[in-house]
């Protein structure tokens, strides 16, 4: 039983927004598979672009995403972040703004693509020899 004094009124209550209504119901997107937390993604607008606020199927959020990543490649766990969403949302955001061309991403070379060090040191020292 509950008393009157618990219950939650306007800002105590938090977000009335649930995420799921950001993303009209949807808990995943097509391209997930290519937005991992490290995943990195850019911004394809430039500063300036009027298109990107005229445009009505964008969220704020996904506005917000956009402008983030206008600067520098920014990681999908730091959008998460910044625009304080969690990062399954976050993620068919990303997805949206992808599909629509406003943003690209570029995964990170995985640990077992990279040159061995030992390899590169071979290298560095026959340069050295010559």
């Amino acid at each position: 039983m509950t008393s009157e004094s618990d219950r939650w009124y306007d800002d105590a209550a938090g977000p009335v927004v649930r995420p799921y209504a950001m993303t009209r119901g949807r808990t995943s997107h097509a391209a997930e598979a290519k937005l991992d937390l490290i995943a990195l993604v850019v911004s394809l607008t430039e500063d300036g672009d009027t298109d990107l606020e005229a445009d009505r199927t964008l969220s704020p959020e996904q506005i917000d995403i956009v402008h983030l990543c206008r600067e520098q490649a920014t990681s999908v766990a730091e959008l998460a972040a910044e625009v304080d969403l969690p990062v399954g949302v976050v993620r068919v955001l990303i997805g949206d703004l992808l599909e629509a061309g406003h943003v690209t991403v570029h995964q990170p070379v995985p640990p077992a693509e990279l040159p061995d060090e030992s390899i590169l040191r071979e290298v560095i020292n026959g340069l050295r020899a010559l």
